[in-house]
Protein backbone atom coordinates (compact mmCIF):
# COMPACT_ATOMS: atom_id res chain seq x y z
CA UNK A 1 0.00 0.00 0.00
CA UNK A 2 1.78 3.47 -1.42
CA UNK A 3 2.33 5.65 1.75
CA UNK A 4 1.02 9.49 1.42
CA UNK A 5 2.91 12.51 2.29
CA UNK A 6 1.53 15.92 3.22
CA UNK A 7 2.39 18.55 0.75
CA UNK A 8 4.40 20.11 4.00
CA UNK A 9 6.54 17.12 4.15
CA UNK A 10 6.97 16.78 0.55
CA UNK A 11 8.78 20.50 0.43
CA UNK A 12 10.60 19.69 3.46
CA UNK A 13 12.06 17.14 1.93
CA UNK A 14 13.07 18.84 -1.49
CA UNK A 15 14.73 21.47 0.28
CA UNK A 16 16.92 18.80 2.66
CA UNK A 17 17.98 17.60 -0.66
CA UNK A 18 18.73 21.35 -2.22
CA UNK A 19 20.21 21.92 0.74
CA UNK A 20 22.19 19.16 1.02
CA UNK A 21 23.59 19.39 -2.16
CA UNK A 22 24.68 22.68 -2.41
CA UNK A 23 26.52 22.48 1.40
CA UNK A 24 28.46 18.98 0.09
CA UNK A 25 28.56 18.98 -3.76
CA UNK A 26 28.33 16.40 -5.47
CA UNK A 27 25.20 14.57 -7.67
CA UNK A 28 22.17 15.20 -6.63
CA UNK A 29 21.09 11.24 -6.68
CA UNK A 30 23.35 10.67 -3.61
CA UNK A 31 21.38 13.79 -1.69
CA UNK A 32 18.36 12.14 -2.76
CA UNK A 33 19.36 8.67 -1.79
CA UNK A 34 20.92 10.07 1.69
CA UNK A 35 17.70 11.99 2.68
CA UNK A 36 15.24 9.70 1.36
CA UNK A 37 16.95 7.02 3.82
CA UNK A 38 16.68 9.26 6.67
CA UNK A 39 13.34 10.16 5.76
CA UNK A 40 11.84 7.02 5.51
CA UNK A 41 10.85 7.13 2.08
CA UNK A 42 11.67 5.80 -1.61
CA UNK A 43 14.69 7.51 -3.28
CA UNK A 44 12.55 7.47 -6.62
CA UNK A 45 9.84 9.22 -4.88
CA UNK A 46 11.94 11.49 -3.77
CA UNK A 47 13.89 12.10 -7.28
CA UNK A 48 10.39 12.50 -8.53
CA UNK A 49 9.24 15.43 -6.52
CA UNK A 50 12.75 17.09 -6.72
CA UNK A 51 11.84 16.72 -10.73
CA UNK A 52 9.04 18.51 -9.76
CA UNK A 53 10.34 21.19 -7.76
CA UNK A 54 12.30 22.10 -10.37
CA UNK A 55 10.22 22.11 -13.49
CA UNK A 56 7.44 24.56 -11.08
CA UNK A 57 10.78 26.83 -10.18
CA UNK A 58 11.15 27.13 -13.92
CA UNK A 59 7.79 27.63 -15.07
CA UNK A 60 7.65 30.01 -12.32
CA UNK A 61 10.78 31.54 -11.65
CA UNK A 62 10.57 34.46 -8.24
CA UNK A 63 12.27 37.44 -9.60
CA UNK A 64 14.18 39.05 -7.30
CA UNK A 65 13.18 42.29 -6.05
CA UNK A 66 14.95 45.48 -6.80
CA UNK A 67 15.53 46.65 -3.17
CA UNK A 68 16.87 42.95 -2.43
CA UNK A 69 19.97 43.71 -5.22
CA UNK A 70 19.89 46.88 -4.00
CA UNK A 71 20.95 45.69 -0.36
CA UNK A 72 23.46 43.22 -1.75
CA UNK A 73 25.63 45.66 -3.57
CA UNK A 74 25.38 48.13 -0.66
CA UNK A 75 26.61 45.28 1.36
CA UNK A 76 29.11 43.84 -1.19
CA UNK A 77 30.30 47.80 -1.75
CA UNK A 78 31.01 48.06 2.14
CA UNK A 79 33.10 44.91 2.21
CA UNK A 80 35.47 45.48 -0.97
CA UNK A 81 36.25 48.84 0.33
CA UNK A 82 36.84 47.28 3.98
CA UNK A 83 39.11 45.04 2.33
CA UNK A 84 40.82 47.43 0.19
CA UNK A 85 41.90 49.42 3.56
CA UNK A 86 42.91 46.29 5.19
CA UNK A 87 45.33 45.67 2.10
CA UNK A 88 46.42 49.32 2.01
CA UNK A 89 47.40 49.07 5.99
CA UNK A 90 48.83 45.77 5.14
CA UNK A 91 50.91 47.20 2.44
CA UNK A 92 52.27 50.33 4.47
CA UNK A 93 53.04 48.31 7.24
CA UNK A 94 54.89 45.98 5.55
CA UNK A 95 52.96 43.03 7.68
CA UNK A 96 51.91 41.45 4.24
CA UNK A 97 55.92 41.45 2.77
CA UNK A 98 56.91 39.73 5.84
CA UNK A 99 54.01 37.35 6.23
CA UNK A 100 55.08 36.40 2.55
CA UNK A 101 58.95 35.77 2.95
CA UNK A 102 57.92 33.84 6.24
CA UNK A 103 55.91 31.31 3.79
Amino acid sequence: MPKKFTPEFRERAVRMVFERQAAEGGPRAASIRVVAESLSCGPETLRAWCNQAITASIANPAAPTDESLGEENRRLRRELAEARRANEMADSSGERKELCELL
